[in-house]
């Protein structure tokens, strides 16, 4: 039987693991750590993403913007380390919508992210202030420049619909190669002497309410007091181990990639999001071959905002992600992911009302590459980085939809937790105690958009 010794186990070398191992081995010096995955670093759910951030985001409460912020600002400062290795943009999200009904709605989200600290909302109408965004590099304004006429938008995006009412340009966001950025993470704490094993975590063995080991399924037993759960939409298993029931679940994400060889999508375009609703202009023939099948007949409905769009790849690419999730139901998760022959044309039909070049796809489709995975989520939609109820074991995930632009902040609280800093002010909102609070309970209730892409 193998025994080895650690003073920190983590469970989990996906992007957020490896932001925590990084805050603790690099930034705050600690020794002998093991970092444990059955799978290679960032091959489960990590490298699935479309790596893109933002600081935007709504209420209740200020404390996911400024999370948000500070991790923004920790990645910024890793670029400027590394010569930006891993190709931070500032193009921004774009939320376009075509009903000149939506601009209030559309201004009130704006002004409402804005008042929690997500930047200055600048409005234009024929935009001669407007700084239009630069596709490399990742200076720039921050806050959002909200565009009203149409003829000045068109001047600066192009490959927009003429139908075009209003856009919201986000401007502290972007995207970049998060396998790039994982892996530096993980060489840089492998440099100060973390250890990573291959292995399958299947027992937590406990003593007097506190963690004193760790089991692998091949009888490896790890001496340990300190535990961290980062293992992504196995965070519940794993909780199970140490009788903690961890609230969350998971939901399937899926992308799409394909080459844009006619050009409906500017090269240097930032990430653009359909803000509409919409019905689907399906012909007569569809319709009823839609509506003849329940499984199908629900694509004639009014269907959601959110498909979204971007350029992959330097100026000379061609490769362009395409999403639009119309289905968040809790799953099991699986491995190998479950199929969706359809993904890559509904997306594309999400796109045309704001792009209308992608309507040429719509005759011969492109062969795309689908990917992805799983977005795992609290019911408010706020992740957790925190201790649990077993001394010594802690938790970091549920950052669905946005563990990239976050790992950076939630490993750093991760890490104040397990060495005892100073702790910022927004901590609590991501303590999994926060669940035991009537007055938490009271505002769950009612909860509003979790502006989840």
């Amino acid at each position: 039987m193998n025994r080895l010794s650690a003073d920190i186990v983590i469970c989990g070398a996906g992007i957020l693991g490896i932001s925590a191992v990084y805050q603790l081995a690099v930034v705050r010096k600690q020794p002998n750590i093991l970092l444990i995955d059955e799978r290679p670093p960032l091959t489960l759910t990590s490298d699935k993403s479309t790596e893109a951030y933002r600081n935007w985001w709504p209420g209740p409460g200020d404390a996911v913007v400024h999370l948000l912020n500070r991790s923004i600002t920790l990645m910024e400062e890793m670029a400027r380390q590394t010569n930006n290795l891993f190709h931070l943009n500032r193009r921004g999200y774009l939320y376009v919508t075509t009903d000149s009904a939506s601009l209030l709605s559309l201004r009130a989200s704006a002004e409402e992210a804005s008042a929690l600290g997500a930047g200055e909302l600048r409005e234009h109408s024929s935009g001669s202030s407007y700084q239009a965004h630069r596709a490399e590099g990742f200076d720039g304004p921050d806050g959002a420049d909200l565009l009203t006429d149409s003829a000045f938008i068109l001047r600066h995006f192009p490959y927009l619909s003429k139908e075009v009412a209003a856009v919201l340009h986000v401007r502290r966001a972007g995207w970049l190669s998060g396998q790039i950025y994982g892996m530096w993470m993980l060489e840089q704490a492998k440099e100060n002497g973390v250890q990573l094993l291959n292995g399958r975590v299947a027992g937590v063995t406990t003593a007097n309410g506190r963690v004193i080991g760790v089991d692998l399924s091949d009888g490896t037993q790890i001496a340990t007091s300190i535990i961290i759960n980062a293992a992504g939409p196995h965070l519940s298993a794993i909780g199970n181990l140490l009788g903690v029931e961890i609230p969350v679940t998971n939901e399937l994400h899926l992308k799409a990639a394909f080459n844009d060889h006619l050009g409906a999508l500017g090269r240097d375009a930032p990430l653009v999001i359909c803000a509409d609703p919409q019905r689907l202009d399906w012909t007569e023939e569809e319709r009823v071959m839609l509506a003849e099948d329940p499984n199908s007949a629900w694509l004639l409905d009014t269907l959601p905002s959110g498909a979204h769009t971007r350029p992959e790849g330097d100026a000379a690419a061609q490769s362009i992600l395409v999403l639009w999730d119309l289905h968040n139901e809790s799953v099991e998760a699986t491995f190998p992911i479950p199929e969706d022959p359809l993904y890559a044309e509904l997306a594309v039909r999400g796109l045309v009302r704001i792009l209308p070049g992608f309507g040429a796809y719509l005759k011969r489709m492109p062969r795309p590459q689908i990917d992805g995975g799983y977005y795992t989520k609290t019911q408010e939609n706020r992740p957790l980085a925190c201790p649990l109820p077993i001394e010594g074991a802690y938790v970091i995930g549920a950052a669905a939809g946005y563990g990239i632009m976050a790992a950076a902040g939630l490993g750093e609280l991760l890490a104040a937790h397990v060495v005892g800093d100073d702790l910022p002010d927004y901590a609590p909102m991501f303590d999994i105690t926060r669940y035991s609070s009537p007055d938490y309970q009271r505002l769950l209730k009612n909860w509003g958009d979790s502006w989840q892409l």
